[in-house]
């Protein structure tokens, strides 16, 4: 994964705010966008991040 210390969100996100933004810097970080600069960032490796969208993207974490 390249680096990249812009915040970015989905292009299928709602315009509501209701969204999580994700850069990769040394980690992958996570926010709420509802709460901008004051959300607490969520971090974890390249690879548990993949892995966690892959089992997002199989549906294997829906509820």
């Amino acid at each position: 994964m390249p680096i990249d210390s812009e915040w970015r969100k989905s292009s299928r996100s709602a315009s509501n705010g209701s969204c999580v933004e994700v850069r990769l810097v040394n980690l992958v970080q996570v926010r709420d966008t509802k709460l901008g600069e004051q959300s607490p960032v969520l971090g974890c490796s390249p690879s548990s991040w993949s892995a966690f969208t892959a089992k997002v993207s199989r549906g294997e974490l829906d509820a």
